[in-house]
């Protein structure tokens, strides 16, 4: 066991500290002892590590199981007129640190549960997302698997989609052929809904595979399902459900398209967190909503639980694009804060670490127990239902 009296011994702690997170993140190895020591200041206790105590692992684990646990995590909470850690958020990466050092924690027990984002200098809960639901709907075992591309990117502190998807080609690749052979089994018109957490890819591979589609003589009509969200406002806070579109206006654009004729829909200004029309899907005034036209293929890309069983008998293929949540945040790193300056740094990593489990638990899981499809790019794995496994004959 080692020593607690380091935990007074500033350096002593850092150093310790160093070397055991060089085993829970690669990337760690890529900065010199100062340059982790400027970050770890940022979270050290006010009254130094001794007041931290540690809890036991049992306890942790069950802890962060309980959807309590994450939704109380405050997105901006405000010190000296700046938007700071949530107290959880900040308690949970100095224990991990503490037990780290101390020895209380094994490197395995801390990567099995957590994974650490550098540039947040934080740890973060792993989400489980292949539960025995979910492995049962795919007879335990994907339809076919690679080299996981994703491996050459663990260092990183943030990820371009250049790096993204050169990663991910030869997944990307063997979904697009399985999805255009499964097209022509099918027939159209056919409506397609992609779903995935935030920075997957979703809105990337929608692009390619529509060119792809286009090329091959398919008429494509490309719906963002961003545009059927009400206004942010009244969307935080509340599961991802069908109260927080605009649920009647939805159905009658998905059912008016594959009936062939042109539909309308909202236009969701992402810039303003508004929409073109109110909480009661009247058009405001002023505002014009979007036209969409009919097409062989209709891809409905975004987060929506195509589960619902309004909703479900619509969809001909449905389609999951996952990709593990730390190197999602990775490309949030140069995506949002880098290239859009969209959020304050510390309000990205408490609303990450936040919304990561609820999402998952509300919406990814479910979808993959019921999808024909799921993509996962970081295993570099596709996986398919029975159905849709018995219509290909895979050939590399």
């Amino acid at each position: 066991m080692t020593d607690p009296l380091l935990l007074n011994d500033r350096a002593r702690f850092s150093e310790t500290l160093y070397q055991k997170m060089t085993l829970i993140e690669p990337g760690i190895s890529e900065l010199e002892l100062y340059e982790f020591r400027y970050a770890l200041d940022l979270i050290t206790p006010e009254n130094g590590w001794n007041t931290i105590s540690l809890t036991e692992t049992g306890t942790v684990e069950s802890l962060i199981q309980q959807p309590e646990f994450f939704e109380n995590v405050q997105i901006k909470p405000m010190k000296n007129n700046r938007i700071v850690l949530d107290e959880k958020v900040a308690w949970l990466t100095q224990m991990l640190f503490i037990g780290l050092v101390v020895e209380k924690y094994s490197p395995q027990w801390v990567k099995k549960y957590f994974y650490f984002d550098i540039r947040g200098f934080i740890f973060l809960v792993r989400t489980k997302y292949y539960t025995e639901a979910i492995l049962e709907h795919f007879e335990g075992h994907p339809f076919v698997q690679f080299t996981p591309g994703q491996k050459a990117l663990e260092k990183y502190q943030d990820i371009g989609y250049k790096e993204y998807k050169e990663a991910n080609r030869v997944i990307d690749r063997a979904f697009m052929d399985a999805l255009k052979r499964i097209i022509a089994t099918k027939g159209t018109p056919l409506l397609l809904t992609l779903v995935g957490p935030s920075a997957a890819g979703k809105t990337e591979i929608v692009s390619r595979l529509s060119k792809e589609l286009t090329h091959e003589g398919k008429s494509i009509t490309s719906i963002e399902m961003d545009n059927f969200f009400k206004d942010r406002d009244f969307r935080d806070g509340k599961p991802m459900d069908k109260e927080v579109i605009h649920f009647d206006l939805f159905q009658q654009c998905m059912k008016t398209l594959l009936e062939g004729k042109t539909a309308l829909m909202p236009k969701y200004y992402s810039a303003l967190s508004i929409s073109t029309h109110d909480l009661n899907s009247n058009l405001r005034p002023g505002q014009t909503p979007l036209q969409v036209e009919p097409a062989d293929i209709i891809l409905l890309e975004g987060n929506f639980p195509f589960h619902i069983p309004e909703i479900a008998p619509l969809i001909g293929v449905k389609i999951v694009y996952l990709t593990d949540d730390p190197i999602r945040l990775k490309r949030k790193w140069r995506r949002d804060i880098d290239y859009r300056r969209k959020y304050d740094p510390v309000y990205l990593c408490n609303r990450y670490f936040r919304t990561q489990f609820l999402r998952a638990h509300e919406v990814y899981l479910p979808m993959m127990e019921i999808c024909d499809m799921v993509v996962d790019t970081t295993a570099a794995s596709l996986w398919l239902t029975p159905e849709m496994a018995s219509a290909l004959k895979y050939t590399e």
